[in-house]
């Protein structure tokens, strides 16, 4: 998260920073960034709006920092250091009733709607919560991905980050369409999308 520095050494309030994060969030998916404001922020986190500019300078870099900091809450990722002692299929598996759950949420699905809507209108959103959130999660998959590939379950010649978009680009596509998966869907297509990759065994 990127947030400003609070004045005179006061201590961050970590409930008064999650309140912020979660009504951006909400605020974000019901109205879009253009019917969003820092104002409206406030006054549904219960704070005035000089608590919000401690913390943020504006309404697009609160809104990544809140995409950043809920929605990974939702997903428990693995650390570098799982990826380079532990089964790429292990951790895989691992993962997924966590993503299938996450991922087929009503707020996910109207998160990702806003995100990619956002691009154009308003990229300074999208860098920001690319850098923030995106590039660090890319970074651990290219891992996994090269382990994977040392290991053989991986084909020698996969392009590793056209694999990601692979992936990325499947679940995204398939929360969107008219007639959106369930859990039990979203796990079972999951299942399909790693195993074409060599995430999982055949």
């Amino acid at each position: 998260m990127t947030a400003g520095a609070v004045g005179r050494g006061r201590p961050r309030d970590a409930e008064a920073d999650r309140a912020i994060l979660r009504a951006g969030l909400e605020l974000f998916i019901e109205r879009g960034v253009e019917g969003t404001s820092i104002e409206q922020i406030a006054k549904k986190a219960g704070v005035g709006k000089p608590t919000v500019y401690r913390r943020w300078s504006g309404k697009e870099e609160l809104i990544a920092a809140a995409m950043e900091t809920l929605v990974a809450d939702e997903v428990q990722w693995a650390s570098s250091e799982q990826i380079a002692t532990e089964s790429p299929y292990a951790l895989v598996e691992a993962a997924i009733d966590g993503a299938a759950a996450a991922t087929t949420t009503a707020q996910y699905r109207a998160l990702v709607a806003r995100v990619f809507g956002s691009a154009v209108s308003h990229p300074e959103l999208m860098a920001t919560y690319w850098q923030h959130y995106i590039v660090p999660r890319r970074k651990l998959a290219a891992a996994l991905l090269e382990r994977a590939r040392d290991l053989g379950t991986v084909s020698a010649d996969t392009d590793v980050e056209v694999a990601i978009d692979m992936m990325v680009g499947a679940i995204t596509y398939r929360v969107l369409q008219p007639d959106p998966p369930d859990t039990p869907e979203m796990r079972r297509y999951l299942r399909a999308v790693y195993r074409q990759i060599g995430l999982l065994p055949s």
